[in-house]
């Protein structure tokens, strides 16, 4: 049985053209008169296209599934038993085509996957040194980090790395969604998919195959085409027991009016076809066309979810703001400046925090000191030992719960809160030493898009960041954002988040870091910068790739198209179903024309579906 399911979907265009043509010499002999040879044609014909879909209906009953093609099985069946063989013909036919039709349009729904694993390149060529160009051709699985990889003009970048030796312009629309060219030279990023327009490149490979952001789309994306929204979870549950009603429902009509042709017809026309296909159909061209934007979607329901957003809330630093904050003013208070900035660069250095990389990228030429017993505490700053002291660094809260009087730089605090500086206090034997003044601008694009987002419905937009709440409403108000929340732990922006909900507030989080990712889980929908923390991506529910927060509300508008077309879809398979069933009880409908309605209905839900390829 196995063996001739897969003939017939190996061969499915010439089997389609074969049951046409014997269709066509059917009917040409009954119009000739030769009738009993017509039958015949059909019969054979109903054998050849029936086989498959009886092997299929008996293969699903094995699990205790009542399928469609169940369903048909009996209604080809019972066709035959009553001797009508054309309508039996017709249908088998019908149905075959209708599945061969889906099939190749559903095809085009995968093809921005499709496209994405063509990028993936299958070759790469390794080099010993970064100046060798004697190199060997291998598979791009045998690359191991730390490798150097040679790139030539017109080639696809195998690896996530840093550029050794070389510069070139790269074409990185496979990560960003956008075709802008970047010209990139040594020390900086490149990433597998990309492409190198010009030049000659010699990269190190920092992340190879799946675990390039490159492959990852991929796999995030394949992953959730497979995953089911909770449409489509209450349409399968639904599937599961209207089949056998339908199945029920015409053995007693059979009974109740002795018309078998009546009964088998109400089989063929209460297949939920349409209606099985029609959302995932929506779902997949959803998420396909998002990820050839550069939007990562993992999963249908992060679709639905974010169309019901009423709330975004903001992480500040490397989501609004550039994420490259710098230092721009010092005041010291007591000791020797430079030994103050020498001590603050040697414990900051045990930070990732982009506070704590704008100082280490100020003062690199200062010598480091060895640092003690480093304490890093959660969203306020770092305790440490240097020689016989106690230095604190981080901010306001923190100086309050080590009692660190603060009143020698009140005047310097309120001047440069006024002005939007990120604050970073050090106390060292608990007096207050140095106060820095850090600055983080703006991403160009932050205001165009907060005004598209409200636009898009009048949404809530807020700003959460563990920040001075003086810096925060700054930069909340050159936004014109609804609220601001500064001096914001990890448990906090959750809290938030959690508080937002009580009052009906359904949330998109849109952050980048580590101490994100409580907030990211909470929120009705996570959304990470692809330039993010690694946790902070695989947390979230969409992942904007390349930090593109212009992909936002093209996200939210993706997410609304999707869910519309879903319904859509299902409106489409119901309707279809009620004329179908009103039609046959009034004598309008018969078997063949029925079933051929039927699976039109099946082909309209699908190309409705693909229109949204077209975002």
């Amino acid at each position: 049985m196995l063996k001739i399911l897969q003939l017939t979907n190996q061969h499915q265009k010439i089997y389609i053209v074969l049951m046409t043509s014997l269709i066509i010499v059917s009917f040409v002999s009954g119009w000739l008169g030769n009738g009993m040879i017509g039958h015949f044609i059909m019969l054979v014909v109903t054998i050849l296209g029936g086989s498959p879909i009886v092997i299929q209906g008996i293969s699903a009953l094995r699990y205790k599934v009542v399928s469609i093609e169940l369903l048909v099985s009996f209604a080809v069946i019972g066709a035959i038993l009553i001797g009508e063989f054309s309508e039996s013909g017709i249908v088998v036919w019908l149905f075959a085509l209708g599945r061969f039709l889906e099939a190749r349009t559903l095809t085009r729904t995968r093809s921005a996957i499709a496209q994405l694993v063509q990028l993936m390149p299958k070759q790469a060529l390794r080099i010993s040194t970064p100046t060798s160009r004697i190199f060997e051709l291998i598979d791009i699985d045998d690359i191991q980090v730390g490798d150097y990889v040679l790139v030539k003009t017109g080639s696809q970048i195998p690896v996530d790395g840093k550029i050794v030796n070389g510069e070139g312009a790269i074409n990185e629309a496979s990560i960003t969604g956008e075709s802008k060219i970047n010209f990139k030279s040594q020390a900086q990023n490149v990433f597998a998919g990309t492409s190198l327009d010009s030049g000659t490149l010699v990269i190190q490979a920092d992340k190879v195959g799946e675990d390039t952001a490159f492959g990852k789309i991929i796999d995030l994306v394949e992953t959730s085409q497979d995953s089911q929204s909770q449409a489509q979870q209450i349409i399968d549950r639904f599937a599961k027991y209207y089949t056998p009603v339908v199945l029920v429902l015409a053995v007693l009509i059979g009974i109740v009016t002795r018309d078998i042709r009546l009964a088998i017809t109400v089989l063929i026309l209460g297949c939920p076809g349409a209606l099985v296909i029609g959302v995932p159909v929506s779902t997949v061209a959803g998420i396909g066309v998002a990820a050839r934007h550069g939007i990562l979607v993992k999963g249908s329901e992060a679709l639905v979810q974010l169309r019901k957003v009423t709330t975004f809330a903001f992480d500040k630093t490397g989501t609004v703001t550039k994420g490259t904050p710098t230092v721009t003013a010092v005041q010291n208070y007591q000791g020797l400046e430079m030994q103050n900035l020498a001590i603050v660069a040697s414990i900051e250095h045990e930070s990732n925090h982009p506070l704590a990389q704008a100082i280490q990228k100020e003062y690199t030429t200062l010598e480091l000191m060895p640092i003690d017993k480093t304490v890093v505490i959660k969203g306020k700053g770092i305790v440490a030992n240097v020689g016989q002291q106690q230095v604190v660094v981080g901010n306001q809260q923190l100086m309050h719960d080590y009692d660190i009087d603060l009143t020698i730089g009140q005047q310097d605090t309120d001047y440069f809160l006024r002005e939007g500086y990120s604050l970073v206090y050090v106390a060292m034997n608990h007096q207050l030493h140095l106060l820095l003044g850090i600055h983080d601008p703006l991403k160009p694009e932050a205001t165009k898009i907060m005004q598209q987002l409200r636009e898009l419905d009048n949404q809530r937009l807020v700003l959460m960041s563990g920040d001075q709440q003086r810096a925060v409403e700054i930069v909340a108000h050159q936004l014109k954002l609804t609220q601001a929340y500064g001096d914001c732990l990890p448990e906090n922006k959750m809290a938030l988040i959690q508080q937002y909900q009580s009052h009906g507030e359904r949330v998109a989080f849109v952050g980048d870091g580590v101490n994100d990712s409580p907030a990211l889980v909470t929120a009705n929908v996570g959304i990470a910068m692809g330039n993010g923390t690694d946790i902070a991506m695989d947390v979230a529910d969409i992942v904007l790739m390349h930090a593109d927060l212009n992909k936002l509300p093209l996200a939210v508008k993706i997410a609304r198209a999707t869910a519309m077309n879903m319904y859509q879809n299902i409106i489409i398979a119901m309707l279809t179903v009620v004329f179908l069933l009103i039609g046959l009880f009034t004598g309008y409908i018969f078997m063949a024309s029925g079933m051929l309605i039927h699976e039109l209905s099946i082909i309209v839900v699908t190309l409705n579906g693909v229109r949204l390829l077209r975002l």
